[in-house]
């Protein structure tokens, strides 16, 4: 078991992270730990509510604390300010007052889609994160970003709200499809790459452990890559304009345009990410002066996980309107996260319009 507390500027806020393996049963005594509220509300989706719901009830009852089941269908398309409204909804039929607490238990989409509902409803209530899925034990779950999509772009309306607690149970993921975990890596390589050069070589040294699944591997990389996020967010919890948590969007401006302009039917979050990360590595070479190197180790780490080389063909003018979504675009266009070397992700930066669509044509785009 690992513990380790974020603390944030404002002394009233702090993140209490556990890594537990097992730990789903233990949530009831994590929960009394972390809020004093006593009255539950769990949001899941189908998929995952089937296989972990009924003990994260069972272990919350108990402690005895009071718990009920919210629960939703599973996909991105959950993640929409129509789902956000039910949410809201259910959790006032079920009479939640401030003194209560959310538990998202699920993957990103819920951690995201519950966090935002736990920072809106009645002006803000504690949430516990219990992520099911790789990606988000390891990335999302972790930072406080909130959001759901709109029509125009993904995360487009969110919140800055820490969840009180995050446990993190590995022992979850042997239920997890192996693309699934194949696209989680993909966060725990643009960790490395982006903020800790000691993450990024530890990965390159258990590469045949991590593409194999093997629990010990995978619970070495959760926690390195938890510790790599949390330094960073405990420094940028607001992710400022200059502030060091926009290094964590490397490989995002185009892995978000890569699912939106495939209306969130083609790759996984992940594997749009590792295409992200591989177009933003070839666009560092050419403009940030990042050794050809450090590009092919990037490259050779990615192909040993079995994450996609190139995008489905996806036109280049829905992909270039996507890009202009972007929570990191300026009024003078598209910024990218580049990096000058492993582990040193700058803030976005401006990019000539024709290498953007070099690169992307050469990623798969179509013209």
């Amino acid at each position: 078991m690992a513990d380790l507390v974020i603390r944030y500027p404002s002394a009233s806020r702090r993140s209490r992270l556990r890594i537990d393996p097992g730990g789903l049963v233990r949530l009831g005594s994590f929960a009394r730990l972390v809020t004093r509220a006593r009255r539950f509300a769990v949001v899941s989706d189908r998929n995952v509510a089937r296989l972990h719901a009924g003990r994260a009830l069972r272990s919350l009852r108990g402690a005895g604390l009071t718990a009920t089941a919210i629960v939703l269908a599973p996909g991105e398309r959950t993640k929409g300010s129509a789902q956000l409204a039910r949410l809201w909804d259910r959790l006032t039929e079920l009479g939640l007052d401030r003194e209560d607490a959310i538990v998202a238990l699920g993957g990103g989409v819920i951690g995201d889609l519950a966090g935002f509902a736990a920072a809106t409803y009645l002006r803000g209530v504690d949430w516990i994160a219990l992520p099911t899925t790789l990606l988000a034990q390891v990335d999302s779950s972790v930072g406080g970003k909130t959001a759901v999509d709109l029509p125009a772009g993904k995360n487009l309306a969110g919140a800055f709200h820490q969840p009180v607690g995050v446990l993190v149970d590995p022992h979850l993921l042997a239920t997890l499809p192996a693309r699934q975990r194949r696209a989680g890596l993909a966060e725990v390589v643009k960790a490395g790459m982006a903020v800790d050069p000691r993450l990024f070589a530890w990965i390159e040294r258990h590469l045949v452990a991590l593409a194999a699944g093997e629990p010990d591997a995978l619970a070495g990389a959760i926690e390195r890559a938890i510790r790599a996020k949390a330094r960073v967010v405990r420094r940028d919890e607001h992710e400022r304009r200059r502030g060091g948590r926009t290094a964590l969007n490397f490989g995002h401006t185009l892995g978000h345009a890569i699912e939106a302009s495939r209306d969130y039917r083609g790759p996984l979050h992940g594997e749009a990410v590792a295409i992200g990360m591989r177009v933003a590595a070839a666009l560092s070479v050419r403009v940030a002066g990042l050794d050809p190197a450090a590009r092919a180790r990037l490259e050779a780490v990615l192909d040993a996980l079995g994450l996609p080389r190139r995008m489905p063909p996806t036109p280049l003018s829905r992909l270039l309107a996507a890009m202009r979504q972007d929570k990191k675009r300026s009024a003078s266009g598209v910024r990218w996260v580049l990096t000058p070397r492993v582990g040193h992700a700058s803030v976005p930066r401006l990019i000539s319009g024709r290498l953007v669509q070099a690169a992307l044509l050469e990623a798969g785009a179509c013209a």
